[in-house]
């Protein structure tokens, strides 16, 4: 059933935030919660699991609403000038769980562009929807039938076919998906799927990692909605640069995840005594060094990201996310190797937690077309003649 959580007479988890206690920075909300996530992840890692205790902890901790505006009870965290602050968040909550991290990813990535292009009227239901504890996400990818609006004489509008891959599935009670219109633009709508109930085929997810996201193939033929569902204008969704350069999003959850393995690599060596071995610090020595450029290029895409011109000038916006994310997947993949050779045969195996971390990373790091993002990132570059230096800063 679609997750939805209202307020409850219950005590908070230990470790939880009081009610009446303000509300902390997210970004430490999401830090102090990662252990936490850590630990649980075993107890969903499996076909069919999904991490419903985890968002309860994400309600409790303000983390739903913070991506809304103040006005609206959130905390900024979708701001331009928050952008930093988004990405360490997203890091931590990966560095807890890369499931949660996908999930919570979706989660921001449908209030930032509902608060965008939705109407004030729009705005104010679904943030609404949001602080009583609706989980809201995006699902885009097409199945082979791919979704279809059709417009009805009494104003409202009947869905036809697919999405696949659509994380979080019958969980999420508000996804935000993309529809063809019968002239061949592409329009954006929140389903309330709580009430309006598609169809869910979850037979297709054996996957390698991020098993417990959940996800399915959804058809929703024959679903009607109102023009109040509908978000934005024709085309919005794709308007760049908030298309491409939201990629900086799901490379801070990667990068949260390589935290987590360098992490749990300490900790394994640690426990064995392998502190003084010359190669083992080599290796964490290495691996030391790409955490921390990978934490550069957070701050580096989030200054890119937030400066006055990121929108007008969506090209150069767009070229620095495409090779922000080029060089966070090469960072996971690298450590990923060093960290193999550290723990060796013995770390890999349950329960030890290197296992999963392993699987749930080289999973996620499979994001779509990551030659062709490469390649922007050059292209951009070829057109240009300024000086190295310059190339970001025009």
């Amino acid at each position: 059933m679609p997750l939805t959580f209202i307020s409850s007479p219950q005590a908070p988890a230990t470790g939880a935030r009081p009610l009446s206690a303000p509300l902390p920075a997210p970004e430490a909300a999401a830090a102090n919660l990662a252990p936490r996530l850590l630990a649980q992840a075993v107890h969903s890692d499996f076909e069919g699991g999904f991490p419903e205790q985890e968002f309860n902890w994400l309600h409790e901790a303000g983390l739903l609403t913070a991506p809304l505006q103040v006005a609206l009870g959130g905390a900024d965290l979708a701001e331009a000038e928050q952008i930093l602050p988004l990405l360490n968040t997203l890091k931590h909550i990966g560095r807890g769980n890369l499931v949660m991290g996908r999930l919570y990813e979706g989660h921001v990535n449908a209030l930032q562009l509902l608060q965008r292009l939705g109407t004030p009227a729009q705005v104010a239901h679904w943030a609404a929807e949001a602080q009583a504890g609706h989980w809201f996400g995006v699902w885009n990818t097409e199945a082979a039938d791919g979704v279809k609006l059709e417009p009805l004489a009494n104003g409202r509008y009947r869905l036809h076919g697919s999405k696949t891959f659509a994380s979080g599935a019958s969980y999420l009670s508000r996804p935000l998906l993309t529809a063809a219109l019968p002239d061949g633009g592409w329009q954006m709508l929140v389903l309330p799927a709580a009430d309006n109930k598609p169809i869910y085929d979850a037979s297709f997810w054996r996957p390698l990692g991020m098993r417990g996201t959940a996800s399915s193939r959804v058809d929703f033929t024959g679903l009607e909605i109102s023009a109040d569902d509908l978000l934005g204008q024709p085309g919005d969704y794709y308007r760049q640069p908030w298309f491409s350069g939201g990629a900086i999003r799901f490379a801070a959850v990667q990068l949260g995840g390589a935290e987590a393995v360098f992490d749990e690599t300490r900790r394994f060596l640690q426990a064995l005594g392998r502190t003084d071995d010359p190669y083992q610090r080599q290796r964490l020595g290495e691996m030391a060094l790409l955490v921390e450029s990978g934490n550069l290029w957070l701050r580096g895409a989030a200054d890119h990201a937030s400066r006055p011109g990121a929108e007008t000038d969506a090209e150069a916006t767009v070229a620095y996310a495409n090779m922000m994310r080029t060089a966070l997947e090469d960072i996971c993949l690298r450590v990923l190797q060093l960290a193999e050779r550290c723990v060796g045969a013995r770390g890999l195996l349950k329960p030890e937690p290197f296992e999963r971390l392993h699987r749930d990373l080289t999973h996620y790091l499979r994001q779509p077309a990551p030659d062709a993002a490469q390649a922007d990132a050059g292209r951009f570059a070829l057109d240009r003649s300024v000086p190295a230096f310059q190339l970001w800063n025009e």
